[in-house]
């Protein structure tokens, strides 16, 4: 088994606790959804955040979807004149047999600008993905 990277990244509207857990939640979920990831497979996950984004860690929303026992790390961007604010990233480390090719990198909300080359997401039920992340937060309570 090989250790992948899965890109990803979201972007929120302001620097509030509830935005950056929100948001970083349905990232990750559409990460997981998207490459049908066992959140047991995971190796770890590094998080960066912008300077503009500091109200709180983005890594507490992997632990509220039960990643409870995978090394997370959050850390600042380098931040670039000109770069997309209120941005963030992550990169999960995921054992997998899959080649890199098949691998599906998430870029939602305004990060899309970040990689149109990579973006393929579809349409995405946000309701029903906001089902899904409560019902996953409601099973590591």
């Amino acid at each position: 088994m090989l250790c992948r990277g899965v890109r990803g990244a979201t972007t929120v509207e302001e620097n509030s606790r509830e935005e950056i857990l929100l948001a970083t939640r349905q990232m990750l979920a559409l990460v997981i959804r998207q490459n049908n990831i066992d959140k047991h497979d995971i190796a770890s996950a590094i998080f960066t955040v912008t300077k503009d984004l500091d109200a709180e860690f983005p890594a507490l929303a992997a632990r509220q979807l039960g990643w409870l026992d995978v090394p997370l790390l959050c850390a600042y961007e380098v931040c670039v004149p000109g770069s997309l604010p209120l941005c963030i990233r992550v990169l999960v480390h995921w054992n997998t047999d899959k080649p890199q090719s098949e691998i599906r990198h998430v870029y939602a909300r305004e990060a899309k600008r970040l990689r149109p080359d990579l973006t393929k997401l579809p349409p995405v039920d946000w309701a029903e993905l906001e089902s899904w992340i409560e019902e996953q937060m409601r099973a590591n309570t």
